[in-house]
């Protein structure tokens, strides 16, 4: 499996806060990654790919403070260049940064954890957001929620100050971990990783490393859902048991069979057994946002009413309608929640991609189907899954691209 697209784009960001040149492992070649690496390059840095997936990420100096607006612009990620920038230079100046339209997102999260290591926040008319520190310091950060993004920026601005910092309500997700990884073998001090109070010693001279990503959970619930749905026997390799805890309990709830390895699952076809199942998703150790919409075609086949609750995103649930269309059983019941009965017949048909996940999902729809599936704006796809139709069809899937 690739490297987890959630691990890649704080760790590439961490790479600003040391002067020394950094080896990047298992980098998944996604639209995201590409976006991330011309924002490093913007600012300064030089990247140099040694084979398909390792690049050496080099940035001797930090050459300027503020954000490219069309590149920021791109991906929801550019947020996490506003701690390593904010370490290095005691100033960062950005727009609100893009992504996927799937609800309210706002920073004050990250502004509030930023003034309580010293810095200002200005908004300012044209809709760029300047951050000021004339002096960082180590303290005490009361996270108003647990946002992994935010977690990440505090994470990086703390590992650039020379003094304890405590970040109470802090995620806990695997990719937060890998930071606290990286940042713990770049010279940072680190306890409590994937718990909800980390303590970080910074450092002035962080030192460049030699680093490998975790592998992608997302896209191993991904792979097992069109599993169970398409027949036949799919091994995923390499899988970290504690990152999938969560993801396999909720499989097995819906009667899907994964057996599982040391490094690896074996997920066969489901069909038959499948059954109804109540999905409620929460910060790590609970059910990940990002994989609800995949679960909702598995519901579709599944005997019995299955309940989709996401009361983390708003708009998390476009995707239903267009099952709908396909010729589901479901209702969404509010902007959180869908119910879905099923098993029921599914016919292709044309059909947007929504959002990066809601486009993988009906990729699992489309192979799961009737009929043939058409998919506009498959690049939203392209930012989160590496060459996924050439990937499938690997597994036997019918699926090509077109312009």
């Amino acid at each position: 499996m690739q490297g987890a697209k959630n691990a890649a784009t704080p760790v590439l960001a961490a790479t600003l806060l040391s002067r020394e040149p950094s080896t990047i492992r298992n980098i998944p070649r996604i639209s995201d990654i590409s976006h991330m690496l011309e924002i490093l390059e913007d600012l300064g840095a030089s990247v140099a790919w040694k084979d398909e997936h390792t690049a050496v990420i080099h940035t001797p100096r930090i050459k300027k403070h503020e954000m490219d607006y069309l590149l920021t612009k791109r991906m929801r990620s550019s947020v996490l260049l506003m701690g390593p920038v904010l370490g290095a230079l005691g100033k960062v100046r950005m727009p609100e940064p893009g992504g996927c339209n799937i609800g309210n997102r706002p920073l004050g999260v990250h502004f509030k954890g930023f003034e309580a290591l010293g810095a200002s926040v200005e908004y300012e008319q044209d809709g760029y957001y300047t951050i000021k520190a004339n002096s960082l310091q180590g303290g005490k950060v009361e996270l108003i929620e647990r946002s992994v993004t935010a977690t990440e920026n505090m994470l990086m601005l703390a590992a650039s100050i020379p003094e304890k910092t405590i970040i109470s309500n802090a995620a806990s997700e695997p990719h937060v971990v890998c930071l606290c990884d990286m940042l713990g073998r770049m010279g940072a001090d680190i306890a409590g990783a994937g718990t909800g109070v980390i303590t970080i010693t910074g450092s002035n001279e962080l030192t460049g490393v030699d680093f490998k990503l975790i592998p992608d959970q997302i896209e191993i619930g991904t792979i097992a859902v069109l599993a169970a749905l398409c027949g036949g026997e799919i091994s995923i390799a390499p899988v970290v048991p504690e990152h999938m805890a969560a993801i396999k309990g909720k499989l097995r709830d819906a009667g899907v069979s994964v057996a599982e390895t040391e490094h690896a699952w074996v997920v066969a076809g489901s069909r038959e057994t499948l059954k109804a199942f109540e999905l409620t998703t929460a910060p790590h150790p609970g059910f990940p946002t990002d994989l609800q919409a995949p679960f909702g075609v598995l519901a579709t086949q599944a005997a019995g009413k299955s309940i989709i609750n996401d009361p983390m995103y708003e708009n998390r649930l476009g995707y239903v309608e267009h099952l709908i269309n396909m010729g589901a059983s479901a209702t969404i019941k509010d902007s959180h929640t869908a119910r879905i009965t099923g098993p029921a017949g599914l016919n292709g048909g044309a059909f947007d991609s929504l959002d990066l996940r809601a486009g993988a999902t009906l990729i699992i729809a489309g192979l799961a189907a009737t009929g043939q599936t058409v998919i506009s704006q498959a690049e939203i796809i392209d930012r989160g899954y590496e060459k996924i139709d050439e990937r499938l069809r690997a597994l036997g899937a019918d699926i090509s691209r077109v312009e």
